[in-house]
């Protein structure tokens, strides 16, 4: 049976308290956020990610965050650029947006990919998500067209 060298034992566990817990998704709070190859200004500038854009926060350092993206990308950013409001990106095409959790309830809006919704609760209701579209429609998307949710 393999183990672990002591000291690669005790490296990995003084990363531990740094990486954040299972699932932990924010939002872009400011209108870009610059994604960078490292946590720090001075490294490369990788990405810009738009205002509300969901994130997935794998490892906080304090005051920088390394993120995934709803591509599977991950990069660093400031995390004052992050905020605790949730949000959600459509990942499949024709979305249908409900007025009820509810296949037979009517239709709000369809929505294309890659379109960001608000998340107007943080808890599903059997598998639908309550949410609001920056033109202000409000209704329920599936929780499995959807990326940014736990």
């Amino acid at each position: 049976m393999f183990q672990f060298p002591k000291v690669a034992l005790i490296f990995m566990l003084m990363w531990v308290p740094m990486t954040a817990s299972a699932l932990d998704f924010r939002s872009v709070a400011v209108p870009k956020a610059i994604l960078y190859d490292a946590p720090s200004n001075s490294s490369k500038k990788v990405l810009l990610l738009s205002q509300f854009y969901p994130v997935e926060v794998v490892v906080n350092l304090g005051d920088w965050l390394k993120v995934r993206d709803a591509q599977g990308s991950m990069n660093w950013v400031e995390a004052k650029q992050l905020s605790t409001k949730r949000s959600v990106m459509v990942t499949k095409n024709l979305t249908e947006m409900k007025a009820r959790p509810d296949v037979a309830a009517d239709l709000v809006a369809t929505l294309e990919k890659d379109v960001v919704l608000e998340l107007m609760d943080v808890k599903a209701n059997n598998g639908w998500l309550k949410v609001k579209h920056r033109d202000g429609v409000t209704g329920y998307v599936l929780v499995s067209s959807t990326w940014g949710f736990d």
